[in-house]
């Protein structure tokens, strides 16, 4: 990692998964004058009933970005559609792309198994991507394309939605971080999107979206002794970094 401030990449598919999963995280980050870059893969085109996909993906973008300004973040998108997200070899150069010009020593990704096909697809281009990345004559087919970066990043991912993977089985973290004195900002973070609370009610009769969020980070959280927690595992596949960044630089 070079002298300069630490850079994390938070990389998720959707306008609103950072903030359910470690906008906590990453507001401790923020204190610790972390450069944080928050990237969704797509707009939220399909998320609504009665606005068009174009007007909808207006809509969440400007949400996420207004997410992303609470903790003075940069915001990309990576504009792939709902629900079509793949791990091919088009998605995987668009991610890298995206990778080598956040220049991250961190990413924090979705999970490997996730009720969503946008969450999985995604973890796995992620984690493709930060090795490609560091490839130089790997062409992301940009018109103004980044430069390859000379490190692998630190790669973690973020809780499943409610704990659980594909088949609904537990999924255990392998560290949780106490974001208690960060919950009240997450909660706020989460609040900008409020295309995706009306959503929710509409489809899934769900109309308790910051409360979900809540008993889920308390749950984490007496795992630790407490008030709210998030949950993350450490890719520690090869030839990625074994050492835990993410717990050092949350505790220098």
């Amino acid at each position: 990692m070079s002298e300069a401030a630490p850079r994390v990449l938070a990389i998720h598919a959707h306008p609103d998964d950072i903030e359910l999963q470690c906008a906590g995280t990453l507001a401790l980050l923020k204190e610790k004058d972390v450069h944080l870059t928050f990237c969704t893969m797509t707009a939220g085109d399909l998320g609504s009933l009665d606005k068009t996909r174009k007007e909808i993906a207006q809509v969440r973008h400007d949400e996420a970005a207004a997410s992303a300004e609470m903790l003075g973040a940069d915001y990309v998108c990576g504009f792939f559609s709902d629900l079509a997200i793949f791990n091919n070899d088009d998605s995987r150069r668009r991610t890298t792309e995206i990778i080598r010009k956040a220049r991250p020593d961190i990413v924090i990704t979705a999970p490997p198994s996730d009720y969503h096909c946008d969450h999985e697809a995604v973890s796995q281009l992620v984690r493709d991507a930060c090795f490609a990345a560091t490839v130089p004559n790997y062409r992301t087919h940009q018109w103004d394309p980044a430069g390859c970066i000379d490190h692998l990043p630190h790669l973690y991912y973020v809780d499943p939605i409610g704990g659980t993977d594909y088949y609904g089985n537990p999924v255990k973290p392998e560290f949780i971080v106490d974001v208690s004195s960060t919950m009240e900002l997450k909660l706020k973070m989460l609040a900008c999107h409020a295309s995706q609370r009306e959503w929710l009610r509409a489809i899934h009769d769900m109309d308790e979206y910051l409360d979900a969020c809540k008993r889920f980070a308390e749950g984490r959280g007496q795992e630790i002794d407490a008030a709210y927690g998030e949950g993350f595992r450490q890719h520690k596949g090869h030839p990625f970094p074994h050492d835990n960044l993410l717990l050092e630089l949350l505790t220098s």
